[in-house]
């Protein structure tokens, strides 16, 4: 298990989301080119739609690759279930790479029970969902909280109302907008988080581009987010705002490359100045 309290570098995670798109052999291949990346984890997102989508969005028609059928009926359509997330749970741990999902109602948040994931995740649309965020606390499951959409207050009465219930959470600083104006990441937020609740403090970046997510890494963030696709042409609302498989190994060699810069607190003598030291002092 994964110590997320004590990070000693950052903890890479691919969303997948639903850019599977519904179909497994998409799914595996998103996870081989997490793992071929080194990427640490590959994430979901789990919703019973009868509970998640709003009644007023059900019965609208939408066009969709499988023809043009309701919108509940879509959001099922690109549902996994139980045969999905096993073979998920087994294709991982053969690689392995971790994987988990976000949970966004109570049934999904019992079925993800079921499976021994590093953590779960309460997405920033659900963070003032109180019975959520109890009933998820109470599994006593590693939790992450992203927090886009959401005022300081709002976060502090989710953060301590999870602690409140036994676990201390991971933050996560997001904007909830796809793609993120580049004015409106905020980026400096991860340090006010940091230094407001004691914490590992995440990014999940929504951002059409690398840059954003590499300060965050310099900034502290320690657990990094970002949507992962095998094509931006693919079908899907979030397939734009997601990378590809040069992206995400540009982004996760460029945020190592960070972490080793920033190196250590202490003033030392580096061993490639010991030399010149020995040189050029008097």
């Amino acid at each position: 298990m994964v110590d997320f309290n004590n990070l000693k570098k950052p903890y890479f995670i691919g969303e997948i989301g639903i850019n599977h798109n519904g179909d497994t052999q998409i799914t595996k291949r998103l996870i081989d080119a997490a793992n071929a990346c080194q990427w640490d984890c590959v994430k979901f997102q789990k919703r019973n739609p009868d509970v998640c989508v709003p009644e007023h969005q059900k019965s609208i028609m939408r066009d969709t690759p499988w023809g043009r059928m309701s919108y509940l009926d879509y959001k099922y359509k690109v549902e996994f279930g139980k045969k999905e997330y096993d073979m998920i749970d087994k294709y991982s741990k053969e690689k392995p790479i971790d994987w988990t999902a976000s949970v966004w109602d109570l049934d999904s948040l019992d079925f993800m029970s079921q499976y021994d994931v590093p953590f779960l995740k309460i997405p920033s649309a659900l963070i003032t969902n109180t019975e959520l965020l109890v009933e998820t606390a109470k599994t006593k499951i590693p939790l992450v909280i992203s927090t886009g959409m959401s005022t300081l207050e709002e976060i502090d009465s989710a953060v301590n109302l999870i602690i409140k219930n036994g676990v201390n959470p991971i933050i996560m600083h997001c904007n909830s907008s796809y793609p993120t104006p580049k004015k409106e990441l905020n980026l400096r937020v991860i340090e006010t988080l940091k230094k407001r609740y004691g914490t590992e403090i995440g990014y999940s970046g929504h951002e059409e581009d690398l840059e954003p997510t590499v300060i965050a890494v310099s900034l502290g963030a320690k657990l990094i987010e970002r949507h992962i696709t095998i094509s931006h042409d693919m079908w899907g609302t979030d397939q734009k705002s997601s990378l590809e498989v040069i992206a995400m190994d540009m982004l996760r060699k460029r945020c190592m490359e960070v972490e080793d810069m920033l190196g250590s607190y202490d003033k030392v003598v580096t061993p490639s100045e010991l030399p010149i030291r020995k040189k050029l002092r008097k």
